[in-house]
């Protein structure tokens, strides 16, 4: 598993770097902002699916009992991108992790606005 470092985007503007996407899962520094989303890249012939797993995903909440967050899986179509996120700590933790259903040709880049 690599860990992805959060790049920020100024006013100056952010030429961001990608990384080769880890066939163990990818993760990143996640803070409270809720402003850190991922952008991935797939250069490849075929649909993946990227999925951002909760480590909380479920919670008792006064008055609606209890609460399951679902894990965030999105398909980022052939020769397509995505942005993904925010990812809320109290959901997602300090260490999200991130997997791929395969990673033929697939970047990412965090990015903190």
């Amino acid at each position: 598993m690599a860990t992805l470092t959060v790049q920020s985007i100024t006013e100056s503007g952010l030429e961001a770097t990608y990384a080769s996407a880890d066939a163990g899962g990818d993760t990143f520094a996640n803070d409270t902002t809720n402003k850190i989303f991922i952008h991935v890249k797939n250069g490849d012939g075929s649909d993946h699916t990227v999925t951002v797993t909760p480590t909380t995903a479920s919670k008792e909440v006064a008055g609606f009992g209890t609460m399951t967050k679902a894990n965030v899986a999105v398909v980022v179509t052939a020769g397509e991108e995505r942005f993904i996120g925010p990812f809320p700590s109290g959901a997602f933790g300090t260490n999200p992790a991130i997997t791929y259903d395969a990673v033929t040709s697939v970047t990412i880049a965090a990015v903190k606005v």
